[in-house]
Formats: structure tokens, sequence, C-alpha cells
């Protein structure tokens, strides 16, 4: 008895110092963990954290972005900027842009993913490939070669259309103010048309086999296994789809400021064009001359909405995702 009870000692006394060998693997884990986040977190710190509190100080003051700001306003930058009518004309051609760009791109991109994913389908890499190729060109590249298909000379739409008895006259579909925004948004869903098909094939492929199979035996038809299988197994990931598609679309910049810089007469300006022309001068958005506090005020402006706009969008599809599973 005596013996059992000095072993049983020995095993408890003996257990504390595994225990703090495997805190301190774990701390060592923990520790190659953190330094390989460094570069990433300094990165992220220098050009992202700190411009971002950086322009937070000037938009206190009027600069050019000349020397150092001394010419302080206070919040003037800020009342200009909300009394700005083309500020807030530029956030409705940017609610517009994503209004279309969204559900078009998400129900295509769907569409396609379910033909892609079809297993007996021959050559569906090519495919893909083929479809993802717009995502890698460059977004200048694109915005040139539709300003040469969309011109007046050479060999256009215009000439196609005008010689297929489609039209009268040479349309300027980039100077007209009712065809450019029109043309951009086409031009959107399709460049940025892969991202949303990539990531809808990977949820597609994480659906297991046996769902479907199990369908097929209890007579289930295609629309019944894609509104009772595939919707619902699609909907953590549709989510997180939907949010990175708004917030890409609220991103658009480059496609706007090679195709139209903004015009014709403010009729494609988006915020962030109007924050590049506020910063660096130009004929719109009403500088002529450089401004980085007002560029600092609209940047910040736009960032407090769209994050009210972000949490509102997921409290919502957070509800719908309760109602349902309800």
């Amino acid at each position: 008895m005596v013996m059992t009870t000095q072993v049983r000692e020995d095993v408890v006394t003996a257990e504390p110092p595994r225990s703090a060998g495997r805190r301190r693997s774990r701390r060592r884990t923990y520790l190659w963990s953190y330094v390989y986040l460094a570069p990433m977190m300094v990165l992220l710190l220098a050009f992202i954290v700190y411009p971002i509190v950086a322009s937070l100080g000037y938009t206190f003051y009027k600069w050019d972005g000349i020397g150092d700001p001394s010419e302080f306003v206070g919040l003037a930058n800020f009342r200009q900027i909300v009394h700005d009518s083309i500020f807030w004309r530029s956030l409705g051609h940017t609610f517009v842009y994503a209004a279309f760009v969204v559900p078009v791109q998400l129900v295509l991109a769907l569409a396609l993913a379910l033909v892609l994913n079809n297993k007996r389908l021959r050559f569906a890499s090519f495919y893909r490939t083929l479809f993802f190729l717009p995502v890698v060109t460059s977004a200048a590249v694109i915005g040139v070669v539709i300003q040469l298909l969309v011109s007046n000379f050479g060999d256009s739409i215009n000439t196609l259309l005008l010689n297929l008895h489609l039209v009268h006259q040479h349309i300027d579909w980039l100077g007209d103010p009712h065809f450019a925004l029109a043309i951009i948004i086409l031009v959107g869903i399709w460049h940025t048309f892969g991202y949303n098909l990539v990531y809808f094939l990977a949820g597609l492929q994480t659906i297991p086999d046996e769902l479907y199979e199990a369908a097929r035996l209890d007579g289930a038809g295609r629309f019944a296994t894609f509104w009772y299988i595939t919707i619902p197994m699609l909907r953590a990931v549709g989510v997180v789809i939907v949010i990175l598609a708004v917030i890409g679309t609220f991103q658009i910049f480059d496609l706007v400021q090679v195709l139209t810089s903004g015009g014709p007469y403010f009729a494609t300006e988006v915020v962030n064009t109007y924050i590049y022309h506020l910063a660096f001068g130009g004929s719109n958005a009403n500088a002529v001359q450089p401004d980085i506090g007002l560029a600092s005020a609209a940047s910040f402006i736009y960032g407090l909405l769209l994050i009210g706009f972000s949490v509102v969008q997921v409290i919502v599809l957070r509800s719908l995702a309760r109602r349902r599973g309800a």
C-alpha cells in the first residue's frame, strides 16, 4: 500500500515538467508564427495604417502637397465636401455601379460555376482559365482597348453597327452621358467576373457528392437539387462572396480613370476618381489645383460611409441566415 502511494506521488511530481515542456514548445511555435507575420504587419502599418492616421491630420489643413501643411482651416474641408454636389453625385454613381455589377456578376458566376463544375465537361480547366484571364489583365490595358473598340474611327463597334444598319450615325459611347456609365458597368462586369467564378467553384467543390446521389435516388429534379442542396450548402461561402464583391465594386477607380476620367460632365465620376482629382488636380471635381486636405476629408467621409454600409450589410445577411435556419 505504501509502495502504491509512493508510485502515485512520483507520477504526480513527474507531470509538471512535461506540461512545462509542452508550454515551451507552444510558445516557440507561436513565436515563429509571429516572426512569419512580422513582415506583413510592418507593410500593413507602413502603407495602410500610417497613411490613414496621417491623412486624418491633413483634413484640418489646406495643403497642395508641397512642403509642410501650415494653413489650418479646421472643419472647413469637411463642410465643403458635405455641401459639394459633385461628391454626392459621384457617390450615387458608385452605388449605381455596385447595384448593377454585383447581382449580375453573382448570378452569371454561379450559373457558369455550375456548368464548369460538371465532371463530365471536357476541357473544363481550359474554360476556367479563359474566364479568369480578364482578372489578371491590367485595367489600364483593358481601358485602352475598349476606347479603341468604341471610338469613332477605324474598325470599331460603330462601324459594325452601321454595316448592320442598327444605327444611322456614329455614337460617341464614352462622350455621351447617357452611355458612358453603362459602358463602364459592362466592362466592370466582364473584368472582375473571374473572381466570383473561382469563389463559387471552390464552394461547389466542397459539397459532398453523396448529397446529390441521395437526392437523385429520392427522385429530386435538377431545380429541387439546386434549391434544396446547392444553395443551402453555399450559404456560408455566398455571404463572404457577396461582401467581397460589394467591397470590390466600391473600390472602382482605374477603369473609370482610363476610360472617361470621370467625364463627360461628371457623368461617370465615382468617389475614388473624385478624391484623386482633388488630391492631384484636374478639370474634374472642381479642383484645378491640388488640395490634399480636401481629398483627405473626402476619403475620411467615404470611409465612414463604407464602414456603416458594411456593418448594415453584415447585420442584414446574418438576420436572413438566422431566419432561414429557424
